[in-house]
């Protein structure tokens, strides 16, 4: 064998070592690395997760709360929106005339919904109710308020009609 030769399968032999090396320790320990960093990662997600476990506690209380308050229990909104309409209207002396579907829009992932209602009532009584609707209720904003004054012919009486669209988000 020459000196050539030698040199040759000595370069060889060492590249073989190498990745003869590289494969059995270098990989498994860089796999090692990155294993520990991912469980390190998840350790302290997991040392937060009573922390936030108890915010979500919180919030989840206040939301059940706020739920309660503006009666909001678990039918649609469009049914508590007619039945506090129905409650405030009698307390008022106020008539529905007519209760449409609402009108439901999307835009950038929010869904709004327009309800259109008649009411049939004097002037101060219909304002209360949508004070009480916009204001103490939060079912959302008046859009449009329309008053118009009719009379019914066979009896002669004069009445106030109230066309009102509300806007309501969610």
């Amino acid at each position: 064998m020459t000196a050539r030769n030698k040199n040759i399968s000595l370069i060889i032999g060492f590249i073989v070592i190498l990745w003869v090396g590289y494969q059995v320790a270098i990989s498994k320990t860089i796999v090692l690395v990155n294993e520990t960093h991912q469980l390190e990662k998840e350790a302290i997600l997991f040392k937060n997760t009573s922390k936030e476990l108890s915010v979500l506690k919180q919030k989840q209380k206040y939301y059940d709360s706020l739920f309660n308050k503006y009666q909001l229990n678990g039918s649609s909104i469009q049914n508590n929106l007619l039945k506090t309409i129905h409650t405030v209207a009698e307390q008022h002396n106020i008539k529905v005339v007519h209760f449409l579907e609402p009108h439901i829009e999307l835009k950038n992932d929010l869904t709004i919904k327009t309800y259109q209602f008649t009411l049939e009532g004097e002037y101060n009584n219909i304002i209360q109710l949508l004070y009480h609707l916009e204001q103490k209720s939060k079912f959302g904003e008046v859009l449009n308020l329309h008053f118009e004054k009719k009379k019914n012919y066979r009896t002669g009486n004069s009445f106030l009609e109230a066309s009102v669209l509300l806007r309501s988000f969610g």
